[in-house]
């Protein structure tokens, strides 16, 4: 693995004197055809103190020199090559190494920030002394027109970001732990140290297990419901979430799914527990279903089916209605 120095603090030339506060780790594999936008938008933000690992996860296409061409013209970006393909957890994990900053921040090659998203989450999280501070986000969808529109907020996303908050726990906000993702986030460096924290290596969904660590390992987290980032589906049918017909990103799902649930049992965190169960009931495991029914391989509907019975034993009477109640009720029987 190459890499550069770490991040020098004094390197920002939008702010001579003044240290960047946060990084963003942007880890790409083959995304040349999204990453300009996505390192766009990290220059368009309204906060300039910030620092950017680029971790060319050892792409095939034009990733590579697009991230090289970023930190050539701005020294705020700092590239960072994998020799071979390590995959997303081990590039996130290959960027917080290189942390300098009291805060650190995750931008996905693919996707792209809304120009206030440091500012705000940056700013919440500083007055508040808290470890952690999450926002919300919206799906970039393809439209007919060959670009991509960005979406409205969903239902279980303002739930876990609205209103806005500060200084709460999963106590008191038990739908935050339904805010899966790394990239709507900013946190403390110092929480990731104390606690010893990595994403899974070798894994899909890598992010979700590691959401429910910094939760119930924070001493407070705080919430807004400003939309941060826009997640791309992409027109191509890459992106990992795509590819759930599949059995082996079937298994890593489940398992990022309850291993996300065991986190909060261990911490005893109940509450947020059932909150995080109801919604795997009613989101993510319908659309699985439906996939499954007429799946050509019988292991991934015995999978799911184990993984299905599983969770509904955690529920007394507190679970979906409808059509996923059908859906998960003929599920339990594979």
């Amino acid at each position: 693995m190459t890499s550069p120095n770490a991040p020098d603090p004094d390197s920002s030339r939008a702010t001579p004197g003044e240290p960047p506060v946060v990084t963003v780790i942007v880890p790409g594999f083959d995304v040349a055809a999204y990453a300009v936008e996505a390192l766009d938008s990290l220059r368009a933000q309204t906060l300039p103190r910030w620092t950017a690992v680029l971790v060319d996860d050892a792409s095939t296409d034009a990733t590579g020199e697009i991230f090289d061409a970023a930190a050539a013209a701005d020294r705020r970006f700092h590239v960072v090559r994998h020799p071979e393909r390590l995959g997303l957890g081990a590039a996130r994990n290959t960027g917080l190494d290189l942390v300098r900053t009291p805060f650190v921040a995750f931008l996905d090659a693919d996707d792209r920030y809304t120009p206030r998203a440091l500012e705000r989450l940056v700013g919440t999280v500083a007055a508040s002394g808290s470890d952690v501070a999450l926002g919300a986000y919206v799906r970039l969808r393809p439209d007919t027109a060959g670009g991509y529109t960005a979406g409205e907020v969903q239902p279980w996303v303002a739930a876990a970001t609205a209103p806005a908050r500060t200084g709460t726990t999963l106590a008191h906000h038990p739908e935050a732990s339904g805010n899966i993702v790394a990239w709507s986030k900013v946190s403390r460096m110092d929480l990731w140290r104390r606690a010893g924290l990595r994403f899974p290596v070798g894994k899909a969904y890598e992010d979700q297990i590691v959401a429910q660590q910094l939760y119930t390992r924070a001493r407070s987290f705080d919430v807004i419901p400003d939309v941060v980032v826009e997640w791309r589906e992409r027109a191509d049918g890459s992106s990992i979430t795509q590819h759930r017909s599949e059995l082996p990103v079937l298994r890593d799902y489940l398992e990022a799914l309850g291993g996300g649930i065991a986190v909060l049992d261990a911490a005893g965190e109940a509450r947020a527990a059932a909150s995080r169960v109801r919604l795997i009931l009613a989101m993510d495991l319908p659309p699985l279903i439906d996939l499954a029914k007429n799946h050509p391989d019988d292991a991934y509907r015995r999978a799911l089916g184990v993984f299905v019975r599983d969770v509904s034993s955690r529920v007394n009477g507190d679970g979906p209605t409808g059509p996923a109640a059908t859906a998960l009720a003929a599920a339990r029987l594979w």
